[in-house]
């Protein structure tokens, strides 16, 4: 059973439950509701079914829209005499009531409330609205879509109402979209209709190029190094001991035992002679060649071979001052004393009766056997 009979059931029953309850008020709703199309209610009222209307549901229902008509039935929409058409708005009379036609034109009765106006000439258009004006002339001078507007031709002149995009008496000219320089970044701009594309260059995205694309998002950098992005670069920030593009060069780091001053035994270099002084920095110094002609064999980087020239630089200062030192204070000791022999500048001229040697030897030490001295000369070796 359709749902729909299932509530007319469901209503007739209740007004008959209803009514039995309530004798005298179902006997007043019963002698007025049209039970082909409504049943009581419990509080004595008509119901009615859908499609009818009225106190006792007595009117159909017409159909939406409908105007100057009626119904037998619901949703049904039955024109009065003098209207047609499916919502009966449409006046059988209408030429021979008003004269929709204008400038002129006559009007014909089609039938079904229809008509059509016949133009004079140089009119047109469904009431003969519209003059053959410029646009007509013309015949369709606007370009690119353009609409051509004339005031029904009446005016003097036409003129073109343009898409957008174009521009000009007659639409013939495309809008340089790109005037404005809309891309960014240096891309290119493509004009189009009423639109724009850019080009972008690499390492930019985006419909203005202003997306600065990742380059670290493949994760180009090795050794656990930090990425940096750049615009269409990267850089690495690389841990020590590492070079390269991505990190991946293994750099040689100078090796902690060379640095600073060798002591082997096979090359040293000390003063021949003489006592050495025991003052602060002034101690022998020693350097391994070894050593160093192994470095060098070795290949060292740049920043090792710059500490070793600096390093040997110091040395061989420290070496020469040790040597001057050295020699001072072995000049020192040999001097003898005497008149002649002071220490300068408090030195006294030698009397003519008073001979002065000048010998290298300490004082203390005989002359060779080979070498004389004579009187009144200085005899040095």
């Amino acid at each position: 059973m359709p749902s729909g009979c299932r509530c007319l059931h469901l209503m007739c029953l209740l007004c008959i439950l209803g009514a039995s309850s309530q004798p005298a008020r179902a006997d007043d709703c019963s002698s007025h509701c049209d039970p082909a199309h409504g049943c009581c209610a419990p509080d004595g009222s008509c119901r009615c079914d859908p499609g009818w209307e009225g106190l006792y549901c007595e009117r159909c229902v017409r159909m939406p829209g409908c105007q100057h008509g009626t119904c037998h039935q619901p949703w049904q929409c039955i024109c009065h005499s003098g209207w047609a058409g499916k919502f009966c708005d449409k006046d059988e009379h209408v030429c021979a009531s008003q004269s929709p036609c204008r400038n002129g034109g006559q009007c014909v009765y089609d039938g079904g409330g229809e008509h059509h106006c016949v133009c004079p000439p140089g009119f047109h258009g469904r009431s003969c609205e519209r003059k053959a004006g410029p646009c007509e002339q013309a015949g369709a001078p606007c370009r690119n879509g353009g609409q051509c507007q004339d005031n029904q031709g009446f005016a003097l002149n036409f003129t073109c109402r343009c898409l957008a995009g174009f521009m000009g008496a007659r639409c013939e000219m495309d809008v340089d979209d790109c005037l404005m320089r809309p891309c960014a970044n240096g891309a290119t701009c493509v004009d189009g209709i009423n639109r724009f594309s850019c080009l972008c260059p690499e390492g930019f995205a985006g419909r203005f190029c202003t997306i600065n694309l990742d380059d670290c998002a493949s994760r180009p950098c090795q050794r656990g190094a930090r990425c940096r992005d750049r615009i269409h670069d990267f850089d690495c920030l690389c841990p020590s001991g590492y070079g390269g593009k991505t990190c991946e060069l293994v750099l040689r780091a100078p090796d902690p035992a060379t640095v600073g001053p060798q002591v082997p035994t096979s090359a040293v270099v000390a003063p021949a002679t003489g006592p050495a002084p025991h003052s602060a920095g002034a101690g022998p110094l020693r350097i391994s060649v070894k050593e160093v002609v192994r470095r060098q064999d070795a290949g060292l980087g740049e920043s090792s071979l710059v500490a070793l020239v600096v390093f040997g630089s110091l040395t061989a200062a420290l070496v020469l001052a040790t040597v001057l030192l050295t020699l001072r204070a072995w000049r020192r000791g040999i001097c003898p004393t005497g008149p002649c022999c002071l220490p300068v500048p408090h030195y006294a001229p030698a009397r003519q009766d008073q001979e002065c040697q000048v010998s290298m030897l300490p004082a203390g030490c005989p002359l060779p056997p080979d070498l004389p001295s004579e009187p009144g000369k200085t005899t040095a070796l």
